[in-house]
């Protein structure tokens, strides 16, 4: 036995075994090759999120055209890290933040502040059967996105 236990390097005549072997040797979760044929998938989510956020905001500006007083539309912003930012626009200048979309998953909340979305999820655009219930309540206010 090692009489040197608290010693920061293990001299050459310990018996001891190096702190490493002392960690569990089960497998990674991932092995490379796991990880870059998920990327695949990873990549396509990502781009089918994006595609039905511009398909928001199309809707979005075709139901915000029956207004005659101003020039609204809607556009995308994915230059945050953690979310979309759908911005609500007003003769082409941006007004106020119209919902956040999650980019890992594709979770729609209402927007509680500038920076962050509200608590409790609205939508999820993954989900055929709820992106079709979005797409067709949405309205250019926002009263779709309210706790259903």
């Amino acid at each position: 036995m090692c009489q040197l236990k608290n010693c920061p390097t293990i001299p050459s005549n310990c018996s001891d075994p190096p702190y490493t072997d002392y960690i569990s040797k089960g497998q990674m979760t991932t092995t490379f090759a796991q990880f870059a044929s998920e990327q695949t998938a990873r990549n396509t989510i990502h781009l089918n999120i994006v595609k039905y956020c511009l398909m928001l905001c199309d809707a979005l500006t075709a139901d915000a055209n029956h207004i005659k007083s101003a020039n609204y539309g809607f556009e995308l912003d994915s230059s945050g890290r953690k979310y979309h930012k759908i911005y609500m626009t007003i003769n082409g200048r941006r007004d106020s933040i119209h919902a956040f979309i999650d980019k890992t998953n594709g979770y729609v909340y209402k927007p509680a502040s500038v920076k962050a979305p509200a608590k409790g999820v609205r939508y999820n655009l993954l989900v055929i059967s709820e992106r079709e219930e979005m797409l067709a309540k949405c309205d250019w206010a926002g009263g779709y996105l309210y706790m259903r």
